[in-house]
Protein backbone atom coordinates (compact mmCIF):
# COMPACT_ATOMS: atom_id res chain seq x y z
CA UNK A 1 0.00 0.00 0.00
CA UNK A 2 1.40 3.38 -1.02
CA UNK A 3 -0.40 6.16 0.74
CA UNK A 4 -0.13 8.99 3.23
CA UNK A 5 1.21 9.36 6.74
CA UNK A 6 -0.29 8.39 10.05
CA UNK A 7 -0.34 9.27 13.73
CA UNK A 8 1.03 6.78 16.25
CA UNK A 9 -0.99 3.60 15.67
CA UNK A 10 -1.56 3.13 19.39
CA UNK A 11 -3.60 6.30 19.51
CA UNK A 12 -5.99 5.22 16.75
CA UNK A 13 -6.09 1.42 16.93
CA UNK A 14 -8.35 -0.07 19.56
CA UNK A 15 -7.96 -3.70 20.54
CA UNK A 16 -10.85 -6.09 20.31
CA UNK A 17 -12.23 -6.73 23.77
CA UNK A 18 -14.27 -9.53 25.31
CA UNK A 19 -14.54 -13.15 24.25
CA UNK A 20 -14.72 -14.28 20.66
CA UNK A 21 -18.20 -14.73 19.16
CA UNK A 22 -19.62 -18.21 19.19
CA UNK A 23 -21.42 -20.08 16.44
CA UNK A 24 -24.82 -19.30 17.91
CA UNK A 25 -24.22 -15.56 17.95
CA UNK A 26 -23.14 -15.45 14.28
CA UNK A 27 -25.83 -17.49 12.55
CA UNK A 28 -28.46 -14.76 12.15
CA UNK A 29 -26.27 -11.77 11.37
CA UNK A 30 -26.97 -9.73 8.24
CA UNK A 31 -24.81 -9.67 5.10
CA UNK A 32 -25.19 -6.53 2.97
CA UNK A 33 -26.60 -7.56 -0.43
CA UNK A 34 -24.71 -4.82 -2.33
CA UNK A 35 -22.73 -6.86 -4.87
CA UNK A 36 -20.22 -4.10 -5.66
CA UNK A 37 -19.42 -3.81 -1.95
CA UNK A 38 -19.06 -7.59 -1.73
CA UNK A 39 -16.77 -7.63 -4.77
CA UNK A 40 -14.59 -4.87 -3.27
CA UNK A 41 -14.20 -6.70 0.06
CA UNK A 42 -13.44 -9.94 -1.77
CA UNK A 43 -10.61 -8.10 -3.57
CA UNK A 44 -9.26 -6.81 -0.26
CA UNK A 45 -9.42 -10.27 1.31
CA UNK A 46 -7.78 -11.98 -1.67
CA UNK A 47 -4.98 -9.45 -1.45
CA UNK A 48 -4.10 -9.08 2.24
CA UNK A 49 -6.74 -11.10 4.08
CA UNK A 50 -6.73 -14.44 5.85
CA UNK A 51 -9.37 -16.67 7.42
CA UNK A 52 -9.23 -18.54 10.71
CA UNK A 53 -11.76 -20.43 12.81
CA UNK A 54 -12.44 -19.80 16.48
CA UNK A 55 -14.99 -22.00 18.26
CA UNK A 56 -16.93 -22.63 15.07
CA UNK A 57 -16.95 -19.01 13.89
CA UNK A 58 -15.00 -17.75 10.89
CA UNK A 59 -12.77 -14.73 11.34
CA UNK A 60 -11.42 -12.49 8.57
CA UNK A 61 -8.32 -10.40 9.23
CA UNK A 62 -7.06 -7.88 6.68
CA UNK A 63 -3.53 -6.69 7.38
CA UNK A 64 -2.72 -3.00 6.83
CA UNK A 65 0.39 -0.86 7.04
CA UNK A 66 -0.15 1.92 9.56
CA UNK A 67 1.51 4.44 7.22
CA UNK A 68 -1.68 4.53 5.14
CA UNK A 69 -4.49 5.79 7.38
CA UNK A 70 -6.97 6.70 4.64
CA UNK A 71 -6.85 3.19 3.26
CA UNK A 72 -7.17 1.32 6.54
CA UNK A 73 -10.09 3.55 7.59
CA UNK A 74 -11.77 2.83 4.25
CA UNK A 75 -11.33 -0.91 4.77
CA UNK A 76 -12.73 -0.62 8.29
CA UNK A 77 -15.78 1.28 7.01
CA UNK A 78 -16.34 -1.21 4.19
CA UNK A 79 -16.38 -4.19 6.55
CA UNK A 80 -18.85 -2.37 8.79
CA UNK A 81 -21.10 -1.79 5.78
CA UNK A 82 -20.78 -5.37 4.62
CA UNK A 83 -21.59 -6.86 8.03
CA UNK A 84 -23.60 -4.16 9.83
CA UNK A 85 -24.62 -6.39 12.75
CA UNK A 86 -21.07 -7.56 13.49
CA UNK A 87 -18.34 -5.89 15.48
CA UNK A 88 -15.37 -4.84 13.36
CA UNK A 89 -12.21 -4.24 15.37
CA UNK A 90 -8.63 -3.07 14.91
CA UNK A 91 -5.75 -5.01 16.42
CA UNK A 92 -2.43 -3.19 16.80
CA UNK A 93 0.29 -5.68 15.84
CA UNK A 94 3.33 -3.49 16.22
CA UNK A 95 4.95 -0.26 15.11
CA UNK A 96 3.94 -0.50 11.44
CA UNK A 97 1.14 -3.03 11.20
CA UNK A 98 -2.46 -3.55 12.23
CA UNK A 99 -5.21 -6.04 11.46
CA UNK A 100 -8.81 -5.16 10.77
CA UNK A 101 -10.87 -8.07 12.04
CA UNK A 102 -14.45 -9.30 11.82
CA UNK A 103 -16.19 -12.56 12.71
CA UNK A 104 -18.97 -13.91 10.49
CA UNK A 105 -20.17 -17.26 9.22
CA UNK A 106 -21.05 -15.60 5.90
CA UNK A 107 -17.35 -15.24 5.07
CA UNK A 108 -16.45 -18.66 3.70
CA UNK A 109 -19.39 -18.73 1.30
CA UNK A 110 -18.70 -15.16 0.19
CA UNK A 111 -14.94 -15.54 -0.30
CA UNK A 112 -15.05 -19.13 -1.60
CA UNK A 113 -12.17 -20.46 0.44
CA UNK A 114 -12.14 -22.16 3.86
CA UNK A 115 -10.72 -21.24 7.24
CA UNK A 116 -9.60 -24.79 8.08
CA UNK A 117 -8.16 -25.87 4.74
CA UNK A 118 -4.88 -24.00 4.71
CA UNK A 119 -3.71 -20.75 3.18
CA UNK A 120 -5.17 -19.00 0.15
CA UNK A 121 -2.09 -20.20 -1.73
CA UNK A 122 -2.72 -23.86 -0.87
CA UNK A 123 -6.43 -23.50 -1.68
CA UNK A 124 -5.65 -21.75 -4.98
CA UNK A 125 -8.01 -18.90 -4.12
CA UNK A 126 -9.38 -16.96 -7.06
CA UNK A 127 -11.98 -14.37 -8.01
CA UNK A 128 -15.56 -15.79 -7.89
CA UNK A 129 -17.20 -16.30 -11.28
CA UNK A 130 -20.10 -13.95 -10.53
CA UNK A 131 -17.59 -11.10 -10.30
CA UNK A 132 -15.85 -12.07 -13.54
CA UNK A 133 -19.21 -12.02 -15.35
CA UNK A 134 -19.98 -8.34 -14.61
CA UNK A 135 -17.81 -5.34 -15.42
CA UNK A 136 -18.93 -3.23 -12.46
CA UNK A 137 -18.11 -6.06 -10.08
CA UNK A 138 -14.73 -6.52 -11.81
CA UNK A 139 -13.94 -2.84 -11.24
CA UNK A 140 -14.84 -3.09 -7.54
CA UNK A 141 -12.77 -6.26 -7.07
CA UNK A 142 -9.79 -4.80 -8.93
CA UNK A 143 -9.98 -1.77 -6.64
CA UNK A 144 -9.64 -4.01 -3.58
CA UNK A 145 -6.83 -6.04 -5.12
CA UNK A 146 -4.84 -2.94 -6.08
CA UNK A 147 -5.32 -1.35 -2.66
CA UNK A 148 -3.77 -4.42 -1.03
CA UNK A 149 -1.37 -6.16 -3.43
CA UNK A 150 -0.94 -3.44 -6.06
CA UNK A 151 1.49 -0.59 -6.63
CA UNK A 152 1.16 2.69 -8.52
CA UNK A 153 4.41 4.49 -9.29
CA UNK A 154 6.22 6.69 -11.80
CA UNK A 155 8.91 5.34 -14.10
CA UNK A 156 10.68 7.98 -16.18
CA UNK A 157 7.67 10.29 -15.86
CA UNK A 158 5.22 7.55 -16.89
CA UNK A 159 2.62 6.21 -14.45
CA UNK A 160 2.74 2.44 -13.98
CA UNK A 161 0.45 0.01 -12.18
CA UNK A 162 1.48 -3.44 -11.01
CA UNK A 163 -0.20 -6.27 -9.13
CA UNK A 164 1.93 -9.03 -7.60
CA UNK A 165 0.79 -12.27 -5.97
CA UNK A 166 2.00 -15.85 -5.47
CA UNK A 167 -1.34 -17.44 -6.43
CA UNK A 168 -1.23 -18.12 -10.19
CA UNK A 169 -5.00 -18.33 -10.71
CA UNK A 170 -5.52 -15.04 -8.88
CA UNK A 171 -2.88 -13.27 -10.97
CA UNK A 172 -4.50 -14.62 -14.14
CA UNK A 173 -7.90 -13.44 -12.93
CA UNK A 174 -6.50 -9.95 -12.36
CA UNK A 175 -4.83 -9.97 -15.79
CA UNK A 176 -8.00 -11.12 -17.57
CA UNK A 177 -10.26 -8.64 -15.75
CA UNK A 178 -8.00 -5.76 -16.82
CA UNK A 179 -8.16 -7.02 -20.42
CA UNK A 180 -11.94 -7.32 -20.19
CA UNK A 181 -12.10 -3.62 -19.34
CA UNK A 182 -10.28 -2.75 -22.56
CA UNK A 183 -6.65 -2.43 -21.41
CA UNK A 184 -3.48 -4.30 -22.37
CA UNK A 185 -1.49 -5.49 -19.37
CA UNK A 186 1.47 -7.87 -19.34
CA UNK A 187 1.83 -10.93 -17.10
CA UNK A 188 5.27 -11.95 -15.83
CA UNK A 189 6.51 -14.93 -13.84
CA UNK A 190 9.16 -14.16 -11.22
CA UNK A 191 11.02 -17.21 -9.94
CA UNK A 192 12.99 -17.08 -6.67
CA UNK A 193 16.67 -18.00 -6.59
CA UNK A 194 16.09 -20.58 -3.84
CA UNK A 195 12.50 -21.86 -4.04
CA UNK A 196 11.01 -23.11 -0.77
CA UNK A 197 7.34 -24.12 -0.63
CA UNK A 198 7.32 -23.52 3.13
CA UNK A 199 8.46 -19.89 2.94
CA UNK A 200 6.10 -17.18 1.69
CA UNK A 201 8.89 -14.99 0.27
CA UNK A 202 10.46 -17.92 -1.62
CA UNK A 203 7.49 -18.74 -3.84
CA UNK A 204 7.22 -18.15 -7.56
CA UNK A 205 5.43 -14.81 -7.93
CA UNK A 206 3.23 -13.52 -10.72
CA UNK A 207 3.19 -9.84 -11.66
CA UNK A 208 0.64 -8.05 -13.81
CA UNK A 209 1.95 -4.75 -15.18
CA UNK A 210 0.03 -2.03 -16.97
CA UNK A 211 2.11 0.66 -18.68
CA UNK A 212 -0.26 2.11 -21.29
CA UNK A 213 -3.40 4.16 -20.65
CA UNK A 214 -2.74 3.85 -16.91
CA UNK A 215 -4.36 7.17 -16.04
CA UNK A 216 -7.55 6.12 -17.83
CA UNK A 217 -7.49 2.78 -16.00
CA UNK A 218 -6.97 4.44 -12.61
CA UNK A 219 -9.76 6.90 -13.28
CA UNK A 220 -12.06 3.95 -13.99
CA UNK A 221 -11.04 1.77 -11.04
CA UNK A 222 -10.27 4.63 -8.64
CA UNK A 223 -8.13 2.86 -6.02
CA UNK A 224 -7.35 4.73 -2.80
CA UNK A 225 -3.64 4.70 -3.66
CA UNK A 226 -4.00 7.53 -6.18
Amino acid sequence: MKLGNMHDSKSCAARLVGSSPTLGTMNNKKLNSDKELQAYVIGLALGDGNLSNNRGTTRLRITCDTKYPFLYKKILSSLKLLLPDNKVGIIDRGPNCLDISVYSNHLEKLLEWRAKEGSKFLQKASVPNWIKNNNQYKIACLRGLIETDGSIYNDRNYTMMTFKNIIPDLAKDFYNMVIDLGFKPHLYTIKPQNPDLHKFNQQTAYQVRLSKNVSKFLELVNPEKI
